[in-house]
């Protein structure tokens, strides 16, 4: 992954991807102020709407792709995935979900962070890219997996020929859960996965999202992916994190297009 920094903006790309117009984008180089500053993209959070809207259009005009043709979803944290043939119509979301995929070109899709995990899929083969939004419980029920098999079912994509970037998210050492997510991670993907980490000493667990959401891939049968392993928590300067500014905070956003 590579860095770019234009224009007060800053954000990361595969640099492998070159046709593919897409960004994780920081919080720099936006236009909100107070606990949003400065690029948030989160637009039910308080922050001014204009603020939020002129902070989207520098963001599509960053990686060029067409913010008129800009996809969302209403997160929920499931796992729900969405075939997006089409743009949004207005302001309405097309649906609750943690997931899109499409092979349409010129058509964007976006998402909103803070802590959860950027899934950002690409099937060169069938020029098909997917984009997912994981916290623990899309995580702990496979989201990732999800998203790899709707791309099969609905544009033939095979596993193997999948690229998956897991971006900015935080890092189990700050990421401490209660027995609900423990037991769920067990079920899920096993005691012995690692993906849970207890501390001996007074039995706090921590839950890996970074390891859970590239094992599940690999389960699925994609073999190339990468991990940022920046940690939103840790880097609050480049990154919102709703764990670490205690909730009031803004949404840094993750862009794709073909």
């Amino acid at each position: 992954m590579e860095r770019i920094e234009r224009s007060g903006l800053a954000y990361y790309r595969n640099e492998h991807w070159r046709g593919l117009r897409h960004g994780i984008f920081t919080r720099r180089g936006g236009a909100s102020r107070g606990q949003w500053t400065s690029l948030n993209v989160g637009g039910s959070i308080g922050d001014d709407s204009a603020a939020v809207g002129e902070n989207h259009r520098r963001m599509y005009d960053a990686v060029k792709a067409q913010g008129d043709r800009a996809t969302t979803t209403w997160l929920v944290h499931g796992t729900d995935i969405l075939t997006v043939d089409a743009p949004r119509n207005g302001k309405s979301w097309p649906a609750k979900a943690d997931g899109m995929i499409t092979d349409q070109p010129n058509l964007t899709l976006v998402m909103r962070f803070a802590d959860c995990v950027p899934l950002l899929l690409y099937d060169p083969v069938k020029r098909a890219i997917g984009l997912g939004h994981a916290g623990w419980r899309g995580t702990v029920n496979g989201i990732a997996a999800k998203i790899v098999n709707a791309m099969g079912n609905a544009y033939g994509s095979s596993p193997h020929d999948i690229q998956v970037v897991i971006g900015p998210a935080i890092s189990h050492p700050n990421y401490q859960v209660g027995s609900e997510v423990v037991s769920a991670a067990f079920n899920y993907f096993g005691e012995d996965s690692g993906v849970v980490r207890i501390d001996p000493k007074d039995g706090a667990a921590c839950l890996d999202l970074w390891l859970a959401n590239q094992l599940d891939l690999q389960r699925a049968g994609v073999e190339d992916v990468e991990v940022l392993r920046l940690c939103t928590y840790e880097n609050t300067d480049d990154f919102f994190s709703h764990r670490a500014e205690q909730g009031k905070t803004g949404r840094f956003g993750v862009v794709i297009s073909l």
